[in-house]
């Protein structure tokens, strides 16, 4: 038997042939299961579905994060990941997966087209999912590569194990602009 003190409190830690129980709240609990229990649901539409099957390929290795299988029925989901661009004859279709999925209910937007429209600037595409359903977790990229879906799916987990519902955006590893690589492109001067 150990013992662990902190800050003036004291905490007994059991060895492996003791008995005891844990404490926690059942709140915290709950959040730490469904952290580690996404059921997702892929709503692949364009380019970006190659970088969602390489990630859920074994080299980045989804199932450490505990949403390895896709589920092909919303009512077994509770993850939807919006692939890439969605027209605006998709978007009905879209909002009633959204709505037959069991709560409670995430959503990531996986790509620059899912997240704002990305290029396409015109009357068919919809200029972001966030327009028909709420959307948790933003993941930008043209196509985003799968270090950063990965960050945007520990995002997503933090958030659930915390209990907020506020949508977040994946940062940069690195600050472009600062990055030491890049090249300052000057005009030669003509002669």
């Amino acid at each position: 038997m150990g013992e662990i003190t902190s800050g003036g409190a004291s905490t007994r830690v059991l060895e492996g042939t003791e008995h005891g129980f844990a404490t926690t709240r059942v709140d915290a609990l709950l959040n730490w299961a469904k952290k580690y229990s996404l059921f997702q649901y892929p709503f692949v539409t364009a380019c970006c579905g190659m970088e969602y099957m390489a990630m859920a390929s074994p080299r980045f290795d989804m199932a450490r994060f505990g949403a390895e299988v896709p589920r092909f029925s919303p009512r077994q989901a509770d993850l939807l990941w919006v692939v890439g661009t969605i027209s605006q004859r998709q978007a009905p279709a879209l909002k009633r997966i959204y709505e037959q999925m069991a709560d409670p209910k995430w959503v990531l937007a996986f790509g620059t087209c899912a997240s704002c429209g990305g290029f396409y600037d015109n009357y068919t595409t919809l200029a972001g999912i966030d327009k028909i359903i709420p959307c948790d977790i933003y993941v930008p990229g043209c196509p985003p590569r799968p270090e950063a879906v990965l960050d945007g799916l520990m995002l997503l987990q933090d958030k659930i194990a915390r209990g907020d519902r506020t949508p977040a955006v994946v940062k940069p590893r690195e600050d472009p602009a600062q990055a030491e690589r890049l090249v300052a492109l000057q005009r030669k001067e003509r002669i």
